[in-house]
């Protein structure tokens, strides 16, 4: 059996196949997994099983099963699925859940997403560190196996991914979305059955080589291909998904992308609107205007560190309506508190069907701020760094506050700053936000060589 040090991480299990994660590390994790849930829900006797569109996925899907049904749990696998569909698996027969993906890396990644049933997430924190024990310790097998068998709940996701919209009425828009040769090519399609969109798709095959583009939408090098479809069709907004489909990225009818926090406010306006005093969650990399949309709308805002497990457990605590990630994660409260890039899909589009608006007119009174995007840096001791950079502008005059949630976040009222170690890499992440581009570029340089001067 591999390290599990090396892919066991704080929110997923993720390595290389196979010389990280391969069939015998796989079968350990799924006797694991199984004794989790046996201890965390002792009435439980299934688990629901799906994976992407990786070629190793079969091989250790078939290989964590076994290890699920060595410690007498059933199996119910329900084949490729996006992981918004599994959360919809796990939260709609309360069943705990486990995907195969490695979300957006590259080809020679795989790895698990795993949750309790109800979609309940299982964080380092929250399982995940349990699930590595007893791999790596072993367990007693059950008398009697479990058994392993199919379905499949595509139509019924799709479904329920239409129950947030209300279909009546809705204008025809023109809609390229490019799945990225992801899972996205599987869930889209079926989600868009009966609406009275023109849907495009852009590399809609199932290929885990991604012989495209990388399926990483964030990067704004792989939005080239649908800003350029968008022009040329005239298409009135471009979807860009991940490569398990959980996330998605716009782009509006001028080919500009869209930041993860814009859409957030967007939806926030939306859902607001009909849950009038709500809370809704938004992580602290997330511009300014996430938190004064909600506000203007007299919702609750709820700052989260980043993460999913975090903002879901908020939004348990909190009985947020919404949450949304800078990264484009997004979570409704009606689906079991899970994201979802199809969900937030749908209603980004019934809300550009009703406006009569572009998708620019829509976003242009949320344009208030410019940000650097996240900026990384090698350093040999992250927290040594943060130190420092928190002793200096602690101490300035300038300052209006400063905390350290999720790293260390600094408000200077004209601009601010989160700096974050990362949890894989000797990183630090920079996301800093001012009132225009050359305020970012100079304050970006500034909190640079505060950094550098930490040694």
């Amino acid at each position: 059996m591999k390290d599990l040090d090396l892919i066991v991480k704080a929110y997923d299990i993720r390595g290389t196949y196979p010389d990280q994660i391969d069939a015998d590390t796989c079968h350990a994790l799924g006797v694991g997994y199984a004794e989790f849930v046996k201890a965390t829900e002792p009435d439980t006797t299934e688990i629901v099983i799906a994976r992407d569109m990786r070629p190793s996925g079969p091989e250790l899907v078939g290989a964590f099963a076994d290890g699920v049904q060595r410690q007498g749990l059933n199996v119910l696998d329900i084949g490729m699925a996006s992981t918004d569909l599994i959360y919809f698996a796990s939260g709609s027969l309360g069943l705990p859940g486990v995907m195969f993906t490695a979300s957006h890396n590259p080809a020679g990644y795989n790895g698990i997403k795993t949750c309790l049933s109800g979609a309940t997430p299982i964080g380092e924190d929250s399982g995940l560190a349990d699930i590595k024990r007893v791999a790596v310790a072993g367990a007693v097998a059950a008398e009697t196996a479990g058994t392993r068998r199919h379905d499949d709940m595509l139509a019924a996701f799709s479904d329920h991914v239409r129950s947030f919209i209300n279909t009546d009425g809705l204008r025809s828009l023109k809609v390229v979305a490019d799945t990225a040769n992801g899972m996205g090519g599987l869930v889209v399609p079926a989600a868009f059955e009966g609406l009275p969109f023109d849907l495009e798709m852009l590399f809609p095959e199932l290929d885990g080589t991604f012989p495209n583009h990388p399926a990483d939408p964030i990067q704004i090098e792989n939005l080239v291909d649908l800003q350029a479809k968008v022009l040329e069709t005239g298409a009135d907004i471009g979807l860009a998904f991940d490569g398990d489909a959980d996330r998605v990225f716009l782009v509006d009818e001028k080919a500009e992308p869209v930041s993860g926090s814009l859409t957030t406010a967007l939806l926030a306006d939306t859902i607001l609107k009909d849950n009038p005093g709500a809370g809704v969650i938004y992580n602290l990399i997330c511009s300014k205007t996430v938190r004064e949309v909600i506000e203007e709308n007299g919702g609750v805002p709820i700052r989260s560190r980043v993460g999913h497990s975090f903002i879901k457990q908020t939004m348990a605590e909190q009985n947020a309506v919404f949450g949304g990630e800078h990264s484009a994660h997004y979570y409704f409260r009606d689906n079991w508190r899970a994201d979802s890039g199809l969900i937030a899909s749908m209603m980004v589009l019934e809300v550009l069907s009703r406006s009569g608006k572009t998708l620019s007119e829509l976003l242009e009174p949320l344009k208030r701020y410019e940000a650097s995007g996240e900026i990384n840096t090698r350093v040999s001791d992250a927290q040594v760094v943060i130190a420092h950079v928190a002793e200096h502008y602690g101490s300035q005059p300038d300052t209006v506050d400063t905390d350290t949630l999720d790293g260390l976040t600094v408000d200077l009222g004209a601009w601010w700053f989160n700096l974050r170690a990362s949890n894989t890499e000797p990183l630090l992440r920079l996301n800093l936000e001012a009132a225009d581009q050359a305020a970012v570029d100079a304050r970006v340089a500034e909190v640079q060589a505060v950094m550098a001067a930490a040694g």
